[in-house]
């Protein structure tokens, strides 16, 4: 008698909250989190502690290092639709990480700090990044300080960026790898000079020939090498 009323309660309890969430609208298009139950075909079985179960495909869990869900598992799942023609609410752990990331890079936007992000392909007038889930537009001309013809070199490989503008509700984040390089070449420039002394040897890069000599570049400081 005492299970019985233990399971009416919670199924009233999970009634009550289902009931509570439609009727604020707070359901669908948000953040909740969840419970792994099984691995069902090409989806994953989810207890977010309503009457229906909610499934998230797969394939969204092989953008997490490859890690495949396991019965037991606590995830932030992102709401699409409450109940699907099958009954089942419909989630997305890939929009969940994308909420997590914009809250992470909203703050690192309003600190001016830097972040990390991944360049994944190629769209009219430059790049996309992935910035742990989130994608943002990388301007062609703030890839590098100097114009780059081919950038395969970059694909794939983790690397610092600038948050030059947000936008949530338009879904738009603008970054530059530009920033960071300029920013890191002025600290080079201003250390080489402290230390920059007559009679040193150094070694650098011959950035342009000219009738009366050769520019070089010493790490932030152009010389001049007369020929």
């Amino acid at each position: 008698m005492v299970e019985a009323n233990i399971d009416l309660e919670k199924e009233d309890f999970a009634s009550l909250l289902e009931a509570s969430l439609l009727e604020d609208g707070g359901i669908e298009g948000g953040v909740i989190e969840g419970i792994i139950l099984r691995v069902d075909g090409d989806h994953a079985l989810v207890d977010v502690g309503l009457k229906s179960e909610g499934r998230i495909p797969l394939r969204e869990f092989g953008l997490e290092s490859g890690k495949s869900p396991s019965p037991g598992d606590k995830i932030d799942v992102y709401v699409e639709r409450y109940e699907d023609k099958d009954g089942l609410i419909l989630l997305s752990r890939d929009k969940a990480r994308r909420e997590e990331a914009w809250d992470v890079l909203e703050k690192q936007f309003e600190q001016t700090k830097t972040v990390l992000g991944s360049i994944f392909g190629r769209v009219k007038g430059g790049f996309t990044v992935d910035l742990n889930g989130a994608v943002a537009f990388l301007p062609g001309s703030q890839v590098d300080i100097r114009p780059v013809r081919d950038a395969n070199f970059l694909m794939g490989g983790s690397h610092e960026f600038q948050i030059l503008k947000m936008d949530r509700v338009r879904g738009n984040i603008v970054v530059s790898r530009r920033a960071v390089l300029e920013e890191t070449r002025a600290a080079e420039k201003a250390k080489l000079m402290e230390d920059l002394a007559e009679g040193q040897v150094l070694e650098g890069v011959v950035k342009n020939i000219t009738d009366y000599g050769a520019f070089v570049d010493l790490g932030g400081v152009d010389g001049l090498l007369h020929v």
